[in-house]
């Protein structure tokens, strides 16, 4: 199965660029995309010149200076590397850090099954911690109460919704995986359109799950695990937070505030299969 990669800067630290290009060429994916949203072009050269590795053309650059926004830097990557005749395509946050191996790994398991359309290893904070990057659709309470009310107020319901009980040893069925690193499937991508690009930052994650979830398995794999040294700027910045709560309306604007029958169903299901009862608590026999 060939496999491209992208990833998306703004101003982005060069030695954090070099260093996520290095991880992919040691696990074997040389076909690299980095699409560039910030006002001024990036001199990449130096990346390409330190890799010998990396044949000429390998390192695609895209800039995009009007910053169309997250997804939409990535569709830009995804329909060159579908033009290409990739059959998956990982989309990665720069900051992301990874060992020989973890992509072939999570490559076995969707050439083992044709039902998966998209697939996450375990990801961890540098600390070794686990950082419950896939979770349950979110309702509006669960994204809003998490940033304003109490975090006590909050503990039952971010159990719920973060999956913090489940067996993290187990692969599991999860509709919503956080956008750091994502294995797609070109045909699921394919078939449910890539990412919304209605979403400058933040949902666009959730929403690309949830539509390839609606069509095929959405896998959680704890066989492997990459360290995301997550920076969370939307709660160290007024700026970011607002970005984040705006797109947080247009999500709910689409799928439904309060009442939405798809993400009743589909949150259910995933805890029962989870051996989780309706509270995110595992249930014990």
């Amino acid at each position: 199965m060939r496999v491209s990669a992208s990833m998306v800067i703004y101003n982005t630290d060069m030695g954090e660029v070099a260093h996520c290009v290095e991880c992919l060429l040691r696990n074997g994916v040389y076909d690299i995309w980095v699409v560039d949203n910030s006002p001024k072009a990036t001199d990449i050269h130096g990346i390409v010149g330190a890799k010998p590795e990396l044949a000429e053309g390998n390192l695609r650059y895209i800039h995009r200076g009007d910053n169309p926004g997250y997804g939409a830097a990535h569709n830009c990557a995804i329909r060159e590397a579908e033009a290409e005749g990739f059959e998956a395509h990982l989309a990665l946050n720069t900051d992301i850090a990874f060992e020989p191996g973890v992509v072939g790994r999570l490559v076995e398991q969707l050439e083992r099954d044709s039902e998966i359309g998209q697939i996450s290893p375990r990801i961890i904070s540098p600390d070794g911690t686990q950082q419950y990057a896939q979770r349950l659709l979110p309702t509006p309470y669960d994204v809003f109460g998490r940033r304003f009310l109490p975090r006590k107020m909050m503990a039952g319901r971010n159990r719920r919704y973060m999956l913090t009980e489940r067996d993290d040893a187990q692969v599991a069925d999860i509709p919503y995986h956080q956008g750091s690193f994502m294995l797609l499937r070109m045909e699921a991508l394919r078939e449910v359109g890539g990412f919304d690009e209605r979403y400058f930052m933040y949902p666009e994650d959730i929403d690309i799950t949830r539509r390839i979830h609606s069509k095929y398995k959405t896998i959680y794999y704890p066989g492997v695990s990459v360290v995301h040294d997550h920076r969370a700027s939307s709660y160290r910045s007024m700026k970011m937070l607002w970005v984040h709560c705006r797109n947080m309306i247009k999500y709910f604007n689409k799928w439904g505030w309060w009442i939405d029958k798809e993400r009743r169903r589909v949150n259910r299901a995933t805890l029962e299969a989870m051996g989780m009862d309706r509270k995110g608590r595992r249930v014990t026999k």
